[in-house]
């Protein structure tokens, strides 16, 4: 099936030889660095996989600062060694235990099409063609049974995208190594939403349990 393959598209071969001769020329000792002694980035962010979301950027990040695993709609599984959902699981796993991460940071956004599928999922509107995202977005059921159910759509959608970042935290310290290294203040664990269209970044707040912006 190789032959199959198609050429990589002009504008990618255009952008990657302007990319090359420009932002990694101005910085070549730097990617020469991480290619000789590894990385060493001090904070793991679980994003979502929406192109609109480009974490980096948003915290002014070079190559090398950051262990980035994305997602549909930045979700974590509780810890289960029968689960489906290893491959988030595996990435958590190296960040903490291999890569000796700081920070922790769960990275939610609005206008989510993962956490608006997760709506229409349990709201018996599901969308039948979609054979791994409507398992994958079962993680989200606690948190539908959750929401208040009389008001709009878009507030329960607003509430679930909350949500969800909550209930992804506690997910996190189901894993006994990540409940260890913040009770002895090695890891420190950040829920964050980012709205696409101001910029605005809000995060939990871990005493009043409400998001505030930054």
């Amino acid at each position: 099936m190789i032959n199959k393959l198609a050429p990589l598209p002009d504008f990618l071969v255009s952008r990657y030889r302007n990319w090359k001769s420009t932002l990694y020329l101005s910085s070549e000792d730097h990617f020469k660095d991480l290619a000789s002694l590894g990385q060493n980035p001090s904070s793991m962010l679980i994003s979502c996989c929406d192109s609109r979301v480009h974490a980096t950027s948003i915290f002014g990040a070079d190559a090398g600062e950051f262990f980035i695993h994305r997602n549909i709609a930045n979700l974590v599984p509780p810890h289960s060694l029968n689960g489906d959902s290893h491959g988030t699981s595996a990435a958590i796993e190296y960040a903490v235990k291999e890569l000796k991460i700081k920070h922790l940071i769960l990275l939610g956004h609005t206008d989510c099409g993962g956490i608006k599928s997760a709506h229409d999922l349990y709201s018996n509107k599901p969308n039948v063609d979609y054979e791994f995202i409507n398992k994958w977005l079962r993680i989200l059921l606690p948190v539908f049974n959750k929401i208040t159910k009389d008001v709009s759509k878009a507030k329960q959608i607003e509430q679930l995208e909350e949500e969800s970042i909550k209930n992804s935290l506690m997910n996190l310290f189901s894993f006994p190594y990540i409940k260890k290294a913040v009770e002895d203040k090695n890891l420190s664990i950040h829920g964050l939403i980012y709205d696409i269209g101001s910029g605005r970044l809000k995060f939990l707040n871990p005493i009043t349990e409400y998001f505030e912006n930054l």
